[in-house]
């Protein structure tokens, strides 16, 4: 099986038969972030404050685990009244827990905006400095190969995205 270096390779072979007078350039932005201090010191900030939002969710588990127990092991005594309040007691945690689940770690959640605000800042320089070496270098599209060749920057002149949606009637 092909390594992701060699399928860039490859991938650069075959698309530079195809456009022989472009330019190619590729970064590995992974090694690029490591070498960045504030970059390092953004990941331990969240690595620390994921592991806190974690030990806050065993906690509410841990609540919630030991209400089953308390239930399971009281239900031939409770009354019908009693188990249905239990019972409420217990989906009312496993709503707590979920929503702690999607505040900490959800799409939009805690973690998120913290990565947002610490590591947003590093990226988008990261990302102008690209930018500026494949102008200055004139480069018509940078690869990178941390993030299976994603395309980092492309003269807009061979971009077709307008033409496509155009034929498809967009």
């Amino acid at each position: 099986m092909y390594n992701m270096r060699n399928l860039a390779l490859i991938f650069l072979i075959a698309f530079t038969s195809i456009a022989q007078a472009q330019r190619f350039a590729f970064v590995d932005t992974e090694k690029i972030m490591e070498q960045i201090p504030a970059y390092k010191a953004a990941q331990e900030q969240l690595d620390k404050l994921a592991e806190e939002y974690l030990k806050e969710i065993e906690t509410l588990k841990k609540d919630l685990n030991n209400l089953l127990y308390t239930y399971q092991a009281d239900k031939i005594l409770l009354t019908d009244a009693m188990k249905i309040k239990r019972e409420e007691e217990i989906e009312k945690k496993k709503t707590d827990l979920d929503k702690l689940k999607q505040q900490h770690f959800g799409e939009n959640g805690n973690l998120f905006s913290e990565r947002q605000k610490l590591v947003k800042p590093i990226q988008d320089k990261v990302y102008d400095a690209i930018k500026d070496v494949a102008e200055k270098g004139n480069f018509n599209l940078i690869l990178d190969l941390a993030s299976n060749l994603s395309i980092m920057y492309y003269d807009e002149k061979y971009d077709k995205t307008k033409d496509v949606l155009k034929k498809l009637g967009y």
